[in-house]
C-alpha cells in the first residue's frame, strides 16, 4: 500500500494554470520514469498502452488485479502525482467500479479518467459519486477527470455534439466530477464552445488535425493528453525494427536512434 494522498493538491492545482497541462501518457513504470525525467508535472497512464503491454486488448478487458499491480509499479518509480485511466472502472455496478479505482488510489494514483462509453449518462454520475467516496474514506481528494466519448463513438449528429457534451458535463459536475476529457474534438470554435460552456477544466486528446497547443491554451483548454499516440509509435517502431532484423539480420539498424543501455540503467537507478 504505497497511497500519496499529499500529491493530490499538487495534481489539482496543475489545471488552474497558468501552463497547459502536458499529459505523455505512460504505459509502465519505465516510461514513466522516462517521462517524468524529460519534466512531465504529472504521469497519466494510458489503458491501451498497459493492457496492450501485458498481451490483452484495450476497451474494459484489463483484468483489475494487472492494472493494479502496474500502477505499483509505477508509482515506485516516479515522485510527481499519478493519475490513472480507469476506462469505465472495470464494472458496470458503480460500487463495484468505486471498489476498483480505490484499489488504484491505495497504490499511489490521486487521480483517474473514468468514461462513459456507449452507456447511459447516468451509470457514469453514479460511479462518479462512488469514485469520490471512496477516495475521501482513503483521505485522497481524488480528481475525477470525467471522459465523455461524445466525439470518439459519435453518439449524436455532428451538430448536436457540443450540446450534448456540456449536458454531459453538467451531470457529471454535479455528481463530483473534477474535470471533462472531451475525448476527439479537434474543431478550434467547438473547442472553445465547450471551455466556455463549462467551469470544468477541459481535456482534450491529442489528434493530428489538433490546433497547437498554444492555440488550444488561448481557447481555455486546461489539460492535453497523448493518450495512446506514444505507445503506438512505440510499437510501431518496434514492429520496423523486428522485421528487419528477422528478415536481414543485420545489426546496425537496432541502434539508430537508441537510447543507450548506461543512460537507460542510470534512470533507472534512484539515488
Amino acid at each position: 500500500m504505497t497511497a500519496r494522498p499529499d500529491t493530490a493538491p499538487t495534481f489539482r492545482a496543475l489545471h488552474q494554470g497558468p501552463d497547459l497541462l502536458m499529459l505523455p501518457n505512460v504505459w509502465d513504470a519505465g516510461s514513466a520514469r522516462l517521462f517524468e525525467s524529460l519534466g512531465a508535472k504529472a504521469i497519466a497512464t494510458t489503458s491501451a498502452g498497459i493492457a496492450w503491454a501485458l498481451g490483452y486488448p484495450d476497451g474494459n478487458a484489463l483484468p483489475v488485479d494487472a492494472l493494479v499491480h502496474t500502477v505499483r509499479t509505477i508509482a515506485r518509480a516516479i515522485q510527481v502525482p499519478l493519475t490513472v485511466d480507469a476506462e469505465a472502472g472495470y464494472s458496470d455496478d458503480p460500487a463495484t467500479a468505486a471498489e476498483n479505482v480505490a484499489r488504484l488510489l491505495s497504490e499511489g494514483a490521486v487521480g483517474c479518467n473514468l468514461e462513459d462509453g456507449s452507456g447511459p449518462p447516468e451509470l457514469l454520475a453514479a460511479k462518479i459519486e462512488r469514485v469520490k467516496q471512496a477516495g475521501a474514506r482513503l483521505g485522497i481528494d481524488v480528481f475525477v477527470n470525467a471522459r465523455t466519448d461524445v466525439y470518439l463513438r459519435k453518439l449524436v449528429p455532428p451538430e448536436r455534439r457540443v450540446e450534448e457534451t456540456l449536458s454531459r458535463a453538467a451531470r457529471y459536475q454535479q455528481a463530483g466530477a473534477d474535470g471533462l476529457f472531451a475525448a476527439g474534438v479537434t474543431d478550434a470554435a467547438e473547442i472553445q464552445a465547450l471551455t466556455r460552456g463549462t467551469s470544468l477544466p477541459v481535456n482534450v486528446l491529442a489528434r493530428q488535425d489538433l490546433p497547437a497547443p498554444a492555440e488550444l491554451q488561448r481557447l481555455g483548454v486546461r489539460r492535453l493528453s497523448a493518450g495512446s499516440a506514444i505507445s503506438e509509435s512505440i510499437w510501431g517502431r518496434a514492429g520496423a525494427l523486428a522485421s528487419t532484423f528477422l528478415r536481414e539480420g543485420h545489426s546496425a539498424s537496432l541502434f539508430e536512434a537508441a537510447a543507450s543501455y548506461p543512460s537507460l540503467n542510470g534512470l533507472m537507478t534512484r539515488k
